[in-house]
């Protein structure tokens, strides 16, 4: 995160996600991505700039735990957007050179395979929960 934004990952990452054309150009929009996928291999990923991590320096100071405060799941496509729960502390965030959407975009290892994941920022969706500390 670039120490001249807003101090919390929550709030640079709306601000990021704001800045974004109305519409996406016309290969985001063949990405729904509002909840989490993987990342379709006719997918051009050289649109798409890094701009910033959501991860700690520590790995071992993330949690795994998923943040669902109403009736969501990891799936779910109105899955509230917490940066410091699993999997989003996780992310890179990539913005798209030409409209300006903004993607978080991950590795889920599994036992036999790794899958690159992707979702959409929808400012609405950003909340600045903390992982209980218990």
């Amino acid at each position: 995160m670039n120490a001249d934004l807003p101090s919390s990952q929550a709030a640079w990452l709306t601000s990021l996600a704001l800045q974004a054309d109305a519409a996406p150009c016309p290969a985001c929009a063949t990405l729904p991505s509002l909840g989490w996928e993987a990342v379709p291999s006719s997918f051009d990923r050289d649109r798409l700039e890094e701009v910033g991590a959501l991860y700690t320096s520590d790995p071992m100071e993330a949690t795994l735990a998923e943040y669902h405060p109403g009736p969501t799941r990891y799936w779910s496509a109105d899955a509230p957007i917490a940066p410091k729960f699993f999997p989003y502390n996780r992310c890179t965030v990539w913005r798209c050179q030409q409209c300006r959407s903004v993607f978080l975009r991950y590795a889920e290892h599994g036992g036999y395979y790794e899958e690159e994941r992707i979702r959409r920022v929808t400012p609405a969706l950003v909340v600045d929960a903390e992982p209980d500390a218990s």
